[in-house]
């Protein structure tokens, strides 16, 4: 049984991966983690794909990490005759890199998120550029429970510059469990689906965004999360000049004009 499926691009760019452990609640393995980084890194290069969303099948979004995955022989690759630190490294940073490559991918990513999304899952959901939740979702960093730091997987990036630092502090020092609809409150997720539609919604979300060109996705992608870091109001205006300067080379523009005057859908010029 495959780790991850996937559904090819719609008719609006929208492709879909299922996260496919639902015995486990989806609980990341470096089999499983390796299989997502390779699905996606394949949909990221693949120019139909304008957007991708990222859903767990079963009960739970992601479980966090299958402790019991390296008992029964699941091991990151180049983690053999290693130490235990060493072997554990390779491990993190194994899964570090999935969240990386979903945060610094050019087509925007939406969590479709039901049931449990802690640990490993709550990173991945963060690393997503919008997320919509199942009634049933509940979001937590729960690694302060076990002796370990809250802040892992990107986490500590990611939940303050979301939800605001006083929040995150106390998510992350206290490992309690947010629903949905206090994730919706304080702005971790986007919306809170019916029963069973979050895959549905999330989709129709991804389908908003296709809906623009190319270049004005990308770019406003790239540019709100550079931004998020940016040491000052005019560096942060200086990308922002520099980037609609070469917008106006795409010809993207002029025919936003001309379908506006003919009263059509543009059509958008591909980069």
């Amino acid at each position: 049984m495959s780790f991850v499926l996937t559904e090819p691009a719609d008719d609006h760019g929208v492709a879909v991966v299922t996260l496919n452990r639902p015995e486990r609640l989806n609980a990341l393995g470096p089999t499983l983690a390796t299989d997502l980084v390779d699905r996606l890194t394949e949909l990221f290069r693949r120019r139909e794909v304008r957007a991708v969303v990222l859903a767990g099948s079963g009960r739970g979004f992601c479980s966090g990490f299958d402790l019991a995955s390296r008992a029964e022989g699941d091991h990151a690759p180049d983690s053999e005759d290693r130490g235990p630190v060493g072997s554990f490294w390779v491990l993190q940073q194994q899964l570090s890199d999935l969240v990386t490559l979903i945060h610094e991918s050019r087509i925007p990513v939406v969590g479709a998120i039901q049931g449990a999304a802690v640990g490993g899952g709550l990173a991945i959901a963060l690393a997503c550029d919008l997320r919509v939740a199942a009634p049933d979702a509940r979001f937590g960093s729960v690694f302060v429970k076990v002796g370990l730091s809250s802040c892992d997987m990107g986490v500590s990036y990611f939940l303050p510059r979301i939800v605001g630092a006083t929040r995150a502090a106390e998510l992350l020092l206290t490992g309690r469990l947010v629903g949905a609809e206090e994730a919706e409150r304080i702005g971790l997720v986007n919306q809170v689906s019916a029963p069973g539609e979050h895959v549905a919604a999330a989709v129709a979300l991804a389908r908003q965004v296709t809906q623009h060109s190319e270049f004005s996705v990308w770019m406003t992608k790239s540019g709100m999360w550079t931004n998020v870091d940016a040491p000052s109001l005019r560096a942060a205006i200086e990308l922002e000049n520099r980037t609609q300067a070469l917008g106006t080379f795409t010809g993207n523009l002029d025919e936003y004009e001309t379908a506006f005057a003919e009263k059509r859908p543009p059509r958008w010029k591909p980069m």
